[in-house]
This record gives C-alpha cells, sequence and structure tokens, in this order.
C-alpha cells in the first residue's frame, strides 16, 4: 500500500500543471480580435479551459505569429495550414477550415482548383499557398492587403489568393465592386501550430484529447453558429 502511495506522488511530482497556454494570432476581425474576443479564440477556449488550461491570447502579424511560437515566447499560434513550418508541431485534430479564394477582374477566365496554377498570382507573404494548390508557377507575395485592388486593377496580378473573410474586407474598399469578382478555390483545414519542446507536445497532446471528445459530442457547433460561420465537422 505504502509503495503504491509512492508511486503515485512520483507520477504527480513528474506531470506538474501546464499553466496557461500563450496562444498568439494576427488579428482577424471576428475570428481572432485584438481583445480577445472571436470564433477561433472561443474554440481554444471550448478545448482548453474546461481541462483547467487558462487561454491567454495575444496579437502579432502571421509570420511573426510563427517566430514567437518558435523562439518560445508562446506557446502556439492560429491559423496553420499542416505541415507548414518544419520545427512546429501539428495536432491530429484541426480545428476549423479556411474558405480560399481568387479575387480578380470581372473580365478574367473564372479559375478553378485544376486552372489556377497558369495565372500570376498574390498573396500575402507567409501564407505559403504554393504548397497547397497544384501546379503553381507564377507568384509574388505581398506585405499587406492595402494595395491588392490597385494591383490587380492595374494588371499586375491576375488573382489574389486569400480566405473569404479576408477579401470580403478588401472589398468593402473598394470605390467600383462590381470590377471584381470572387471565385472559390479550394477547402484548407486550419490547425493550430505548437511549439516543438515538452510543453508544447503536452499541450498538443491535450488538444487531441479535447477534440476527441468535443467532436463526436457536437458541442463546438454552438460556438460556430454563434458566430454564424459553417460548422467545419459535420459528416
Amino acid at each position: 500500500m505504502v509503495l503504491g502511495l509512492l508511486a503515485v506522488v512520483r507520477v504527480a511530482a513528474a506531470e506538474p500543471a501546464l499553466g496557461p497556454i500563450t496562444v498568439v494570432s494576427e488579428a482577424w476581425s471576428d475570428y481572432t480580435n485584438a481583445d480577445g474576443t472571436g470564433l477561433g479564440w472561443d474554440i481554444l477556449r471550448k478545448v482548453f479551459e474546461p481541462a483547467g488550461v487558462q487561454v491567454h491570447t495575444r496579437t502579432a502579424p502571421y509570420t511573426r505569429s510563427m517566430g514567437l511560437v518558435q523562439r518560445g515566447e508562446a506557446d502556439a499560434w492560429v491559423g496553420s495550414y499542416h505541415d507548414e513550418v518544419a520545427s512546429t508541431r501539428y495536432p491530429r485534430w484541426y480545428y476549423d477550415t479556411d474558405h480560399i479564394y481568387a479575387l480578380g477582374l470581372v473580365d478574367k477566365p473564372a479559375p478553378t482548383l485544376d486552372t489556377i496554377g497558369r495565372y500570376r498570382l498574390a498573396w500575402v507573404r507567409g501564407y505559403g499557398f504554393e504548397r497547397y494548390l497544384p501546379r503553381i508557377r507564377q507568384y509574388n507575395e505581398v506585405q499587406r492587403r492595402t494595395g491588392i485592388l490597385p494591383m490587380l486593377a492595374h494588371d499586375r496580378a491576375d488573382y489574389y489568393i486569400d480566405a473569404y473573410t479576408e477579401i470580403e474586407g478588401i472589398l468593402k474598399d473598394a470605390g467600383n465592386p462590381a470590377q471584381f469578382k470572387l471565385t472559390h478555390i479550394a477547402e484548407l483545414p486550419l490547425y493550430v501550430g505548437f511549439a516543438d519542446t515538452p510543453r508544447g507536445r503536452a499541450l498538443m497532446a491535450l488538444f487531441d484529447q479535447r477534440m476527441d471528445t468535443l467532436v463526436p459530442g457536437g458541442e463546438l457547433r454552438q460556438v460556430f453558429a454563434h458566430w454564424k460561420q459553417p460548422y467545419p465537422f459535420a459528416p
């Protein structure tokens, strides 16, 4: 009996409480807002906080978010595509899906997933769509989204590639939105990228463990419904 009790004590000492998780993300409207609100943040709270791990959010540009995790200044970042960064650990579960669209002039031929590689493309630096879209030949990475519409209007690119919500925000600033059109290209699963450290791997294991329960139980449906977004785990 005493030996068994000592074994329990040793296990408990070897597995200390994880403490809060610091997750960093670019500020995406109604998804990862800088004030800590949004669909992405709410999903992570639903995953971690019932397991006793408080979620601390932090805002940084996308490439800086990845760097903060790689340097150990944050535990994870939001919005990664699978295996996007070699020095990062990826869980079994994705947590959402990115609806990828091509934005171009209305008189351009409509691209498809099979033909998108024929065109001159542009996207935000760090997103790495060349790894997830087939047969990409010409692309340009831009630093920010503010110059996208003039770039397309002056024929410096055929299409700009991004998630639907981001392109929707760009079009709000268009003086003549009828000049442009949107074409759906692909659905890409979104992952939380965890630091490749013992702590990061423990948090990743907890993430998968919780998703193993939450998804079959349908407990995340209410989070997506609250933000009026499609549920990505439907059969």
